[in-house]
């Protein structure tokens, strides 16, 4: 049986992951779910981010469903650094995807015309560039503090997250950096980019500088179908497209290692401290991630009719208020269930 380990972590985490497992239940998955304690009252505990008996069990599971990760109580980077950059980077989940999806045209803050149809994929490599968190703060405290953080690029890093964006496009492969000012990493990329390019005639290529990019997403996000960039590129530009779309709320992502297959699914919004708890936070961004998850073990049909029944519920209105709706998290889900078995 597919074991999935269920880490729903901090915050809205706690919330929205008992509905992606609900919505899964109505589509038919007949997954072994195991919920692990990953948590901030665990850390203050005892201390250590992933306990180290939790870690063995997270390595025997077909896939990880993850919720979010953080807590006002704990000011410290190594908690989160501990766990989703330690799953991310351990497990060598070097594809992060975020597909931006328009579902209903209410929902887009851009002009009518600019709304036609957002379908697009974000390849972001997810174990290099700046998180890795190479660096260091010299005569901290003082007003002569110097503080640098290295920017790690590596040509296996950069070759095989272009090589996955061709390997996904039908049409078309924008690379993004910014190579006329991070010159070093910039050349790196630029090169693995034209020679892997040169292997794919069938696919168009494009090159944008981020800001440009930037621009031209909010100008007219239609003509993107699969972007590739690097870790911290990635990251905001996700963010920007999830706004296109409706927001971080509805927001998926998937990390994925496409050779052992392992992968970790989870929501974009973080975990909400200002709404969590209150049965406000929208619950669609865990339901997508949770449709990415049975997509990547092979259940493409029920991926489908699970992002069918999300569209079909945004479209009648029963949806949380960040999307115009009255639903609290727990009736959405039910909503997005009840469409799965009908």
């Amino acid at each position: 049986m597919t074991k999935i380990a269920v880490l729903p972590c901090d915050g809205a985490g706690k919330e929205v992951v008992p509905e992606a497992i609900k919505v899964l239940r109505a589509a038919g998955a007949n997954f072994e779910f195991e919920e692990f304690e990953v948590n901030a009252d665990q850390y203050l505990r005892t201390g250590e981010p992933i306990p180290a008996a939790v870690w063995p069990q997270l390595l025997l599971a077909d896939s990880i469903l993850f919720g979010a990760v953080g807590d006002p109580r704990v000011n410290d980077a190594a908690y989160l650094a501990g766990v989703l950059l330690r799953l991310r980077f351990e497990l060598d989940l070097y594809v992060n995807l975020r597909p931006a999806r328009l579902y209903d045209d209410r929902l887009s803050p851009l002009r009518r015309e600019d709304r036609r149809k957002i379908d697009l994929l974000i390849v972001r490599e997810n174990t290099e560039g700046l998180y890795v968190g190479m660096g260091g703060r010299f005569k901290r405290g003082t007003d002569q503090e110097v503080a640098i953080q290295e920017d790690l690029n590596t040509a296996l890093g950069v070759s095989r997250i272009v090589e996955y964006a061709f390997g996904v496009a039908h049409r078309e492969v924008v690379m993004v950096d910014k190579s006329n000012a991070m010159t070093y990493a910039g050349a790196l990329w630029q090169e693995r980019w034209k020679a892997i390019a040169e292997k794919h005639p069938n696919i168009k290529t494009r090159h944008l500088y981020v800001d440009a990019a930037a621009m031209q997403l909010v100008r007219d996000p239609t003509q993107f179908e699969v972007i590739v960039t690097g870790n911290l590129f990635g990251d905001v530009l996700s963010d920007l497209t999830a706004e296109l779309i409706g927001g971080m709320g509805i927001a998926p992502s998937a990390n994925i290692n496409p050779e052992s297959k392992r992968g970790l699914f989870e929501p974009v919004h973080g975990t909400a401290p200002d709404i969590a708890g209150r049965a406000l936070v929208n619950p669609i961004g865990a339901i997508l991630s949770a449709s990415m998850m049975v997509r990547h073990l092979g259940h493409s049909d029920m991926a489908d009719a699970i992002e069918g029944a999300v569209k079909s519920a945004i479209r009648a209105g029963d949806c949380t208020r960040d999307l115009g709706g009255s639903l609290s998290t727990h009736e959405v889900g039910d909503a997005v269930s009840k469409r799965l078995r009908d």
